[in-house]
């Protein structure tokens, strides 16, 4: 099986790299560099020495030429599509960018799988931005949750989402004919934290964004201090609660999705449809008590005004993929979750570019 993986230098999509290749999969990794680095496509080469088992190319998934050329010339049979913007503040300064990319350039990678002909798997990394704010009834969040977004980000993926299921249905009533079958899955993420635990790849965004990166540069002293938004919500704490899933767990349970579609079987015409988290809350003040037990610094911690837009409390039901698929994550302690984000940073305090200088004076 040959595997294109879109975004394939970013933060998820590179672990997922790995874990696919481990899997024997051929990769394809694409990525048009806005944000990712290629210093992790090149440490997994390093590391893992795939040799011809990964390719990675410079582009857009919304160059439907491109992508069209790619899945052809690599006879790629399934895609694990993570290529997009994610930063819910920006997409409201920047809503036409965010369609731009996350909806309009996701339909142009799906209308150049659609004419090369090739592809029968489609997994899409989907959000549970997707929901917006649900009551305090709906948590822990079921997959059959009501989708109401609150920003553009959740509204430009959900629209695709919408898009991906019209298309499934199409693909399956074309396969009755004699077409190529095909089998969709959309992951709703919750928050992904940490880092591979062997230390070759790691996280690292410019600008920093989520929060145990955040407490972690504040440990290695590159913030003079970090802010808790809000510590008069309605929860144990006083501080928001959300869903933190370990980033090596996220990337597993893309490839034990992909092996379990099955395109042309009653039932595939639907995409299913997974919550991806550990399925209890964490605070904020619970972060940042554990980064400082995991690194043994003590760095200033200031309470500031709550976000207005941020709800008390977001979580997942995640039992569904237990239930159907048998999988769930293995990293459920936060400490190891925070212990392998503060490994990696600890040895690439600079993030790649720490990387990039070593190489160039050995």
């Amino acid at each position: 099986m040959t595997t294109l993986i879109t975004g394939a230098a970013g933060y998820i999509a590179s672990h997922a790299v790995r874990r696919v290749l481990a899997s024997g999969h051929r990769v394809v990794g694409l990525d048009d560099l806005s944000r990712g680095n290629t210093e992790a496509i090149d440490a997994i080469r390093r590391h893992d020495q795939p040799r011809d088992r990964l390719t990675f190319v410079e582009g857009s998934i919304a160059d439907r030429a491109l992508m069209e050329s790619v899945i052809r010339e690599h006879g790629v049979t399934s895609v694990l599509h993570f290529a997009a913007l994610a930063y819910v503040r920006e997409s409201v300064e920047a809503p036409l960018r965010y369609y731009e990319n996350n909806t309009a350039g996701s339909i142009a990678l799906l209308q150049a799988c659609d004419n090369a002909g090739t592809v029968e798997r489609f997994i899409f990394s989907s959000t549970c931005a997707t929901y917006g704010e649900p009551p305090a009834e709906l948590i822990p969040i079921t997959e059959d949750c009501p989708q109401h977004p609150i920003n553009p980000y959740g509204h430009s993926k959900l629209a695709f989402e919408k898009v991906l299921a019209d298309y499934s249905a199409l693909r399956a009533s074309k396969s009755q004919d004699g077409g190529r079958p095909f089998a969709t899955a959309m992951l709703r993420y919750f928050n992904v934290a940490g880092s591979a635990p062997d230390g070759v790849i790691g996280e690292d965004h410019d600008p920093e964004t989520h929060i145990v990166p955040i407490v972690l540069q504040a440990a290695l002293g590159k913030r003079s201090h970090i802010s808790i938004f809000g510590t008069d919500h309605d929860t144990p704490d006083g501080t928001c609660v959300r869903d933190y899933i370990h980033v090596e767990d996220l990337v597993d349970a893309h490839a034990v999705v992909l092996d379990s579609l099955e395109p042309g079987t009653p039932g595939s015409e639907r995409p299913r449809v997974y919550n991806l988290g550990l399925g209890r809350g964490v605070s904020v003040r619970e972060i940042v008590d554990s980064a400082k037990r995991v690194t043994g610094v003590d760095f200033e911690v200031r309470d500031a005004p709550r976000h207005p837009a941020d709800p008390p409390v977001l979580y997942c039901d995640a039992s569904k993929i237990t239930r159907e698929l048998g999988w769930s994550p293995k990293i459920t302690d936060l400490d190891e979750i925070v212990r392998t984000a503060w490994n990696w940073m600890r040895e690439h305090p600079k993030g790649y570019r720490a990387s990039v200088t070593e190489s160039a004076n050995t």
